[in-house]
């Protein structure tokens, strides 16, 4: 299922929260010069809609319906039209406030979201999806932005413009404008019920509408597979299938539309009959002036869309209140790694780093008496303890689940012990800041992360400043030189998304020349070379040699191969020690260092024999 299909489908209706759209209110309040002078230009708009009716309702008296002639005529067209030009103006500098409202009311929510993101901690997004965040920075802040913005323009001229035309009314005749009144209740229930069916049938339209897409997508990347097992007519028939409830739900939202329409004209039709009715009376008694009747018919027809309009968008609202708790449930969502009070004030924050107040790390590691689970029920470490004096390379073996990947979490504070301390330089970390643990800190992952731009913007990404000749001398200390210069243009070679156009060894390179740059005093491998085949391993050694060398460095193994020059290697089993010691030493201890040894050797005399 798509990631378009999912997003949809979480729309669902729920009775506005004001808790949460008082909170995206108060974001959206912090340009509130912008938002009063929306407002202000709202009533100004609403106030000549008024005024222009008024005007020819004068016109007909004065001038058409009266022997006055054309007295001051000319005042009275320089007055109209001045009216025409001041609505002009609003309209154009209202639009153009609620345009830079939305964009801005949307950075706004982006930012404090992104903040926030860089602040959660490894748990939160070990437990959400990529693409779950992505919908919310985009769709969702994109609708948010969108609704809140124009809804001050909409609900601004609508109850403005009501307001206005009631006291006019009211003022002028308040029989006539009683009819209006009674009416305004019916209209607004019957524009709410209408706009919440419109919706939920376009909301299942543009599900389907996705659905549709991924199955174009679907049938496109995977055609050869779907010629080799000769489905072409299930495909077919599905997609017919899929294509009909399209049409089907989206002649529902427009059969909908069309009833709407009418329902509307019916009620106005009503009012203005009842009017025409009471009015001809009063004309025909010379109570009011026929420029009056036509007024009221005037008010009358204008009166329905504003109502229409905050139907719509109470309907929308309602639609998007999923949307809301989805990013407010962001926003506010708790950090589990924080720093204390008093780590903050000596050491900043993340975003706000106190870098002159960074002590520089030698590098010795101490877990003592560490205790942690992710479940109760399941714990991990009980009472680990070990030590290692600073620059020693520490391996790490053990099948899936014996505790390898936790070890280096903790170390890496992605999560802390839940009992027993973790140190370094004999100081508990959590007595430092995170972002102090992490400038000291190179990481390089199992699968080679890298992001769109050139070779030399990948390798520079945690050190911005490096120069050219910087990139170039960590290139060529990590064997990754020679293969860059290959390339037509050498370092300002784009990589595309991810890397594309580099092999999955030549990535790993790239990941040890951005991890070198920043001089790091702690260096993590999870299972770097997991990936790499046995002809770049060579290559691959001599880089993790450079790499590690002067450094403390923890590596999660998949190749033993890489890790016999390691200072000491724990061999892992459910979150214990089982094995320590030296490569040569587990060796001749033949245990479970031993057959896991000898068994991926054999694997790998069995890949070459394969590969000739």
């Amino acid at each position: 299922m798509s990631k378009s299909i999912l997003k949809e489908e979480e729309f669902e209706f729920k009775s506005l929260d004001k808790r949460i759209w008082s909170k995206l209110i108060k974001i959206m309040w912090e340009d509130k010069k912008r938002i009063i002078q929306i407002v202000v230009i709202m009533i100004m708009m609403s106030g000549i809609d008024v005024v222009l009716p008024f005007l020819n309702k004068i016109a007909i008296d004065y001038y058409i319906s009266s022997d006055h002639g054309y007295n001051y005529i000319v005042y009275f067209i320089l007055l109209y039209v001045s009216c025409i030009i001041i609505q002009s103006l609003n309209v154009f500098v209202g639009f153009s406030k609620a345009a830079h409202l939305e964009a801005d009311f949307g950075a706004r929510l982006r930012s404090k979201a992104f903040s926030k993101l860089q602040n959660l901690s490894f748990s939160y997004y070990d437990k959400t999806a990529n693409g779950w965040l992505v919908a919310r920075l985009t769709g969702d802040v994109n609708r948010l932005a969108e609704i809140l913005a124009w809804s001050i323009i909409d609900f601004g001229w609508g109850i403005c413009l009501m307001a206005g035309i009631l006291i006019m009314m009211f003022s002028i005749h308040v029989k006539m404008a009683l009819i209006l009144l009674v009416c305004m209740p019916f209209v607004f229930i019957v524009s709410r019920y209408f706009q919440k069916k419109i919706l939920l049938a376009q909301r299942k339209s543009r599900s389907i509408n996705s659905r549709i897409t991924a199955s174009f997508a679907e049938s496109i990347n995977g055609a050869k597979t779907t010629k080799t097992l000769n489905l072409e007519e299930n495909n077919y028939e599905d997609f017919i299938e899929i294509t009909a409830d399209m049409k089907k739900y989206s002649v529902r939202a427009a059969k909908i539309n069309a009833l709407f329409q009418p329902v509307i004209y019916l009620f106005s039709a009503i009012v203005i009959a009842s009017l025409l009715q009471i009015g001809g009376v009063e004309l025909s008694n010379n109570t009011i002036t026929f420029g009056t009747l036509a007024l009221f018919i005037n008010y009358a027809q204008m009166f329905f869309d504003p109502l229409k309009q905050i139907a719509r968008l109470l309907a929308e609202f309602q639609m998007a209140q999923a949307n809301a708790e989805r990013i407010i449930s962001l926003i506010e969502q708790e950090v589990d790694i924080v720093d204390s009070e008093e780590v903050v004030n000596t050491y900043g924050t993340i975003l706000n780093p106190h870098k002159e107040n960074y002590e520089s790390i030698e590098g010795s590691i101490e877990f003592k008496d560490v205790h942690f689970y992710y479940n109760e029920e399941e714990v991990i470490l009980n009472n680990f303890n070990f030590h290692t004096d600073s620059g020693k390379m520490i391996a790490l073996v053990g099948h899936t689940g014996s505790g390898k990947s936790t070890l280096i979490n903790l170390l890496s504070r992605f999560y802390e012990p839940i009992r027993g301390e973790i140190r370094i330089d004999g100081v508990d970390y959590r007595k430092r800041s995170l972002g102090w643990l992490h400038s000291q800190l190179g990481y390089v992952l199992q699968t080679p992360t890298l992001f769109s731009g050139t070779i030399k913007d990948n390798i520079c990404y945690g050190r911005q400043d490096a120069t050219i000749q910087e990139v170039m001398d960590v290139a060529k200390l990590v064997n990754a030189h020679e293969f860059i210069t290959q390339l037509k243009e050498g370092y300002e070679t784009q990589i595309g998304e991810g890397g594309d156009v580099l092999s999955t060894g030549e990535k790993q390179l790239i990941s040890f020349a951005r991890a070198l740059i920043c001089n790091p005093k702690i260096i993590i491998l999870d299972e770097a070379t997991s990936s790499i085949d046995t002809q770049k391993e060579q290559l691959i050694q001599e880089a993790m040699k450079t790499l590690l060398e002067g450094r403390t460095s923890f590596v999660v193994a998949h190749r033993l191969s890489t890790i016999e020059k390691a200072d000491v290697i724990l061999v892992m089993e459910h979150g214990e020690i089982m094995e320590q010691g030296t490569h040569s030493e587990l060796l001749n201890k033949r245990g479970i260092y031993y057959d896991l040894y000898h068994k991926q050797k054999m694997l790998d005399e069995q890949e070459k024999l394969l590969n000739k």
